[in-house]
C-alpha cells in the first residue's frame, strides 16, 4: 500500500501556474512541471519556516551542503566535496551565466539534438553560436554519433558543450562508456562541459544514471555539473539549485559568474525545501517513480492498441514521453497545433528541440491517472480527426 496519494487531482487553474494558464477547455501536458503536490515532509518544512514570520536575507548552512553530499553518495555512489558546491537560483541561470563567463561572443557551444530547447536561448541570447551534433535515431533508440560529435568539438571556434545527462527529451540514460568517450573528446579539444543533470533522480525503478563527473578524472576536471531537487520534487517555483565544480580554477570562474549575475543568493525557502527533500523525501520519491512508471506503461499500451501510428520511444527516465509521430506524415508543430485546436490537449511540439524533433511530440505524464486518461482520449481523438481531415482533402 502506498503512503502517498498520487491519484489526487489538484486544481491548479487560477493559481498563476505557467502550465495551467490555458483555456478552461484545454488540458496542458507540455512543460516539465508535475501536477502532484510535493512531499508532505517538504510542505511541513516550508510551513515551519513560514511560521517563524521573519523573511530576511538567507545564508547557506552546513545542512544544505550535507543534504547534497549525502544524497549523491547514497543514491548515486558519488562523493561530492563541500567546496565543490555553489548555490544558484536555477539550472538555466547557471548555464546562461557560465556561457557568458567562460566563452566569448561568436564562439560555438555544442548541443546534442533533439535537446531541451532552452539551451538554445542560453547560447543565442549571449551572442554565441549553437552547433548541433545530432543524435542517431535507429530502431526506436538514440545514440551518439561520435564522428559527428568530434567534428563539432574539433572546430577551432568551439569552446563549450552542454550535455543533457540524462537526456531530455529523448529519455536516454547515457552509459559510462558513452560519457567516457564524450569526456575524452572534450578534453582532447579543450572544450568545457556543462552537464545538466536535473532529471537524474527520475529514472525508472531499478535504473540509475551515471554522474558525468564520476566517470573519470578527465570528466571531473573538464566539467561543470548542474543539479537540483526541483524537477524530482516539483519545486521549480522555489528556485533552488546547485552547481558542482571539482576543478578549482573552473569553480572560481563559475563562482564569479553566478555572483556577477546575482543568481547565487538563496531565497528564504530554498534551503528548507532542499534539505527536507534530500533528507526526508526518499520514500515519497520511490512511490512517485513507481506511479510515473505505471503511467508510462498505460500510455505505451494505449498507443499500441488505440493509436498504432504512434510509438513511445523510451521509458528509461523522466516523466516526459517522446512520441514518434513520423507515420502520420505531418511535422509536429502543425500536428500539435491541430490536436490542441480540435481537442484542447496541449503537448510540446518536437520541432522546438531541433534535430529530428519535427517527427515527435513530447507528453508530460506526471499527473493523476484520471487526468492521463483524459489526455489519452483527447490524443486519440486528435489523431483520428487529423487522419479524417487528411483523407477528405487528398
Amino acid at each position: 500500500m502506498r503512503m502517498y496519494d498520487f491519484d489526487k487531482v489538484v486544481n491548479r487553474r487560477n493559481t498563476n501556474s505557467l502550465k495551467w494558464d490555458v483555456k478552461e477547455t484545454e488540458l496542458p501536458m507540455w512543460v516539465a512541471d508535475m501536477d502532484f503536490q510535493t512531499a508532505p515532509e517538504i510542505i511541513d518544512a516550508i510551513k515551519a519556516r513560514v511560521e517563524h514570520g521573519v523573511f530576511g536575507y538567507s545564508i547557506l548552512p552546513e545542512e544544505w551542503y550535507q543534504a547534497y553530499i549525502n544524497w549523491w553518495k547514497n543514491k548515486h555512489a558519488f562523493t561530492i566535496e563541500k567546496e565543490w558546491l555553489i548555490f544558484s537560483t536555477g539550472v538555466i541561470p547557471i548555464i546562461s551565466s557560465v556561457v557568458r563567463k567562460l566563452t566569448t561572443p561568436g564562439e560555438n557551444v555544442v548541443v546534442q539534438t533533439p535537446v531541451y530547447n532552452i539551451f538554445f536561448n542560453s547560447i543565442v541570447n549571449n551572442g554565441r553560436n549553437v552547433l548541433e551534433s545530432p543524435l542517431v535515431y535507429k530502431d526506436g533508440n538514440y545514440d551518439v554519433d561520435f564522428e559527428v560529435l568530434e567534428e563539432a568539438l574539433s572546430n577551432p571556434q568551439t569552446s563549450m558543450m552542454i550535455l543533457c545527462n540524462p537526456h531530455n527529451p529523448v529519455g536516454k540514460i547515457w552509459s559510462r562508456e558513452t560519457l567516457t568517450k564524450i569526456g575524452e573528446l572534450c578534453a582532447k579539444y579543450d572544450v568545457i562541459v556543462i552537464s545538466d543533470e536535473i532529471h537524474c533522480d527520475l529514472t525508472a525503478p531499478g535504473r540509475d544514471y551515471v554522474p558525468f563527473a564520476s566517470v573519470s578524472e578527465t570528466c571531473m576536471n573538464q566539467s561543470i555539473t548542474c543539479i537540483a531537487p526541483t524537477k524530482t520534487f516539483n519545486l521549480a517555483g522555489i528556485q533552488t539549485a546547485a552547481v558542482m565544480v571539482p576543478n578549482k580554477y573552473l569553480r572560481h570562474k563559475v563562482w564569479r559568474a553566478l555572483n556577477t549575475d546575482e543568481v547565487a543568493e538563496p531565497n528564504v525557502f530554498a534551503v528548507a525545501a532542499t534539505v527536507a527533500a534530500f533528507e526526508k523525501g526518499d520514500v515519497w520519491l520511490t512511490e512517485l517513480k513507481d506511479y510515473i512508471q505505471s503511467n508510462k506503461k498505460l500510455v505505451e499500451e494505449f498507443i499500441k492498441n488505440e493509436i498504432p501510428e504512434l510509438t513511445v520511444v523510451s521509458m528509461e527516465v523522466t516523466y516526459l514521453l517522446w512520441i514518434d509521430c513520423s507515420k502520420i506524415g505531418i511535422y509536429s508543430d502543425a500536428l500539435a497545433e491541430y490536436i490542441r485546436e480540435k481537442t484542447g490537449l496541449y503537448l510540446s511540439e518536437g520541432c522546438e528541440y531541433r534535430g529530428n524533433g519535427h517527427h515527435f511530440l513530447r507528453m508530460n505524464v506526471a499527473c493523476s491517472k484520471e487526468t492521463l486518461n483524459d489526455g489519452l482520449s483527447r490524443l486519440k481523438s486528435g489523431i483520428e480527426g487529423y487522419k479524417q481531415w487528411l483523407d477528405s482533402n487528398c
